[in-house]
């Protein structure tokens, strides 16, 4: 038990001394059994409330402390003496009559303390912890109880202060109760029918909303998306055609800059951005017991203690069903409190139903009656699931794939389509990375895998950090051929929306939203054909964008860009040595690089791993020939060293479906949209890899990995193993 506590603390990063908390039921004739099985401890033994011995070191004995469990302690059958029944089972503390807390007995004769009882009621636990018989009648706490001061289940035991967990909670000054504000149903065990209790918006124009700390005074415009354009080469003779000459179109989001204080010093935070709607779905189901429920807790604690009080957060946790713990709120100070004690109380049990969560997403977004200007899902879990998916066949499958998602979700829905993105994240070997994948692809979202436990709180930072700096919405892209004799063969976009007009002439391309500094490259193709009548220079193509401002109070007014620039190239009667753009060929490597992954995760899930393999190494080949390898480009270096990653995780059937699957899932979710995906093994340090990792995002997962939910002990910086270097700058 002992070296499963510190390999718990160390991959929590705490590295204060703590010690093993004791139950009533630790004794040396039940000291193995205490540990769950799989070496994988209680969810609360993390947040467990006692004070430990200082003057020891990091493992000492303690006396009898109760440790609240998170789904409700169940007692062994063997302790029917008298004391137990004198005992709460759920804090196990002593429940003797005059100690200044109320008892609660049940139907079945079972009695707890009322803080205890109801706590474990109002999340919908109706089933007795001790005998597992379902209530009839449960018991209802007022919603005027204090909730200011976080403390334990039975109101005596106090959290320990050097616990990470609460070291958020100690961040966030006192609520002050507002009696009236309607909070009776913060906690619903029966929800309301029309989800429109969502909590009023901040209407407030963005550069008048004062930071609390810091006396704004000044406030940047930050400027409009930088579009650069390059053809694959400067000219082309007049008596030649050219089939397939790629155009490329470079866009780079603006740069998010905020708020100066009177020092003239950036002020980060909510009000320097667009504000955020922000649902997490949490899987909370049987599999999540132990470690995993608490890492989530802590992620989610770093999550809420990094959104704005502008910003609303709402969660689901589901198992064999899925319920709303609280709306849509601010993260004001008392909306995080709330928060941080709604996820604390989360428990593990039963089974996986993840097409129940989604629809309970979409319901609380489209019933709200405000918006913020940017709205996202996060979905994680470490299953498959057990209610939707259903059908052994192939075909069938992949079509329930996409039923896991309400169809209003789906990027190709109506134009009343919510158009909201869900950011999945795959935990552990044993979630269904198909299913994740495709309700992410279908959402336009993105995949993370999540391979170690430890991981996950970086890979929610990462994914809030972008979603923390949208500068950029509605971004389109409009190409137009100039010269009357070209037409345009295909849009090289990955998974965004790409379309040509019926004549070829034009076509355009929905990007969406943008964080800031992040940049998309896209591949225009032409067929170019001979022209002995033209004039020396030939106008190929004109690029216009037009896009929506969500930092503005009043973002309704697109933005035109139409004076980017022409693209051109030379028809002279004879060239010499041709130079190939060398930033066309490297976009040209990574589009190649993520089709080679795509074919052979195909051949793979057909059962020929082998061939696989060699798709992969055909690629590398490939790309080691070119322009850019050969000069030594570092994205190429890096595409070569993630092939070979996979390639290492299809060695055999039994590493693929552990976690090559998932790995080349969330590889090619991060190519097709261009955007930071979470994946891999955290051996060596961590699974993030920083392709198309923006400031923000780096500077979000920086601050988990040293700051770690405020632990006065940094974790190992971030390596970057396997990574892509920050994009070099256009050539004007």
């Amino acid at each position: 038990m002992g070296s499963k506590w510190r390999k718990a603390k160390l991959a929590l990063g705490l590295n204060t001394c703590l010690y093993i908390p004791k139950t009533l039921e630790d004794s040396p004739a039940t000291a193995a059994a205490s540990t769950v099985a799989g070496g994988r401890f209680s969810d609360a033994v993390s947040l467990s409330p006692t004070t430990p011995n200082r003057n020891s070191d990091c493992h000492v004995d303690m006396p009898t402390t109760p440790t609240p469990s998170s789904s409700g302690l169940r007692m062994p059958k063997h302790h029917t003496s008298k004391s137990s029944k004198n005992t709460c089972a759920i804090c196990l503390m002593s429940m003797k009559p005059g100690q200044g807390h109320a008892i609660f007995t049940a139907e079945c004769s079972h009695s707890f303390h009322f803080n205890c009882i109801t706590s474990n009621v109002k999340h919908g636990n109706q089933i007795c912890p001790v005998c597992r018989a379902k209530w009839k009648e449960i018991p209802f706490q007022s919603p005027l109880t204090d909730i200011s001061q976080p403390r334990s289940r039975n109101g005596q035991v106090h959290w320990p202060q050097h616990d990470a967990w609460m070291t958020v909670v100690r961040q966030i000054p006192p609520a002050r109760l507002d009696t009236n504000r309607n909070i009776s149903n913060f906690f619903q065990t029966v929800e309301p029918s029309v989800f429109d209790d969502d909590e009023v918006v901040d209407h407030r124009p963005m550069g008048s909303q004062k930071n609390s700390s810091t006396d704004v005074t000044n406030h940047h415009s930050m400027g409009a998306i930088e579009v650069k354009t390059w053809p694959e080469i400067s000219a082309v003779t007049k008596s030649a055609s050219h089939s397939n000459f790629a155009v490329l179109v470079h866009l780079k989001a603006p740069r998010a800059v905020g708020l100066l204080n009177q020092s003239g010093m950036p002020v980060t935070g909510q009000n320097s951005r667009a504000p955020v709607d922000l649902v997490t779905v949490l899987d909370v189901s049987g599999s999540m017991a132990g470690t995993k429920l608490a890492l989530l807790k802590r992620a989610m604690g770093f999550v809420i203690q990094n959104l704005g009080p502008a910003d609303r957060l709402s969660v689901i946790a589901f198992s064999s069903t899925a319920r709303r713990l609280f709306p849509l709120r601010r993260m004001s100070d008392t909306g995080k409190q709330e928060a941080l004690q709604a996820v604390n109380s989360l428990s593990s049990n039963g089974g996986t139903n993840i097409a129940e969560a989604l629809k309970k997403s979409a319901k609380i977004m489209t019933d709200r009656k405000w918006k913020n200007p940017v709205s996202s899902i996060i979905l994680l879990s470490d299953g498959q699931d057990t209610y939707t998916i259903n059908s052994p066949s192939v075909a069938a499958t992949q079509t329930n794939y996409r039923s896991l998602l309400p169809a209003c979700m789906q990027r190709n829905a109506a134009s009343s389509g919510l158009h909201i993105p869900v950011h999945a994240f795959g935990f552990g070997a044993d979630h269904d990375a198909v299913s994740m994948h495709s309700i992410s692809e279908t959402s336009g979202g993105t995949f993370s895998f999540i391979e170690a436990e430890n991981v996950i709180q970086d890979a929610f930072a990462q994914c809030i950090g972008g979603l923390l700096s949208v500068v950029v919405q509605e971004l389109c892209v409009e190409v137009e051929s100039v010269h009357p004799v070209l037409r345009l063969n295909s849009i090289k976009a990955g998974s965004y929306n790409a379309s040509l007009a019926s004549d070829n002439r034009s076509g355009n391309i929905e990007v969406g939203d943008l964080y800031a500094d992040e940049e998309r490259d896209f591949l225009v193709m032409l067929d170019i054909p001979d022209d002995s009548s033209s004039n020396d220079m030939m106008t190929l193509v004109k690029v216009k964008c037009t896009y929506k401002d969500p930092t503005q109070s009043d973002n309704l007014d697109l933005v035109t860009l139409d004076h980017i620039g022409d693209v051109k190239i030379e028809r002279p009667d004879t060239i010499g040595q041709l130079i190939v753009s060398m930033e066309v060929d490297k976009q040209r490597n990574r589009l190649q690089s993520a089709e080679a992954m795509a074919e052979a995760r195909s051949a793979a899930e057909n059962g020929d791993l082998a061939a696989a393999v060699s798709v992969l190494e055909r690629c590398r080949k490939k790309l080691s020939e070119t322009v850019s390898a050969k000069a030594g480009d570092r994205l190429c270096l890096a595409l070569d060293a993630e092939l070979k990653e996979m390639q290492e995780r299809m060695a055999n059937r039994r590493v693929y479906e552990t976690s090559g699957r998932a790995y080349v899932l969330s590889g090619l979710s991060s190519h097709s949209w261009q955007r930071a995906t979470a994946r891999g093994d955290s051996t060596d340090s961590t699974s993030l890899i920083q392709a198309y990792q923006t400031p923000s995002m780096i500077d979000m997962v920086s601050r988990s990995q040293t700051m770690y939910l405020g632990s006065p002990a940094p974790r190992p910086p971030l390596r970057p193993l396997r990574s892509f270097p920050a994009r070099q700058q256009p050539r004007n």
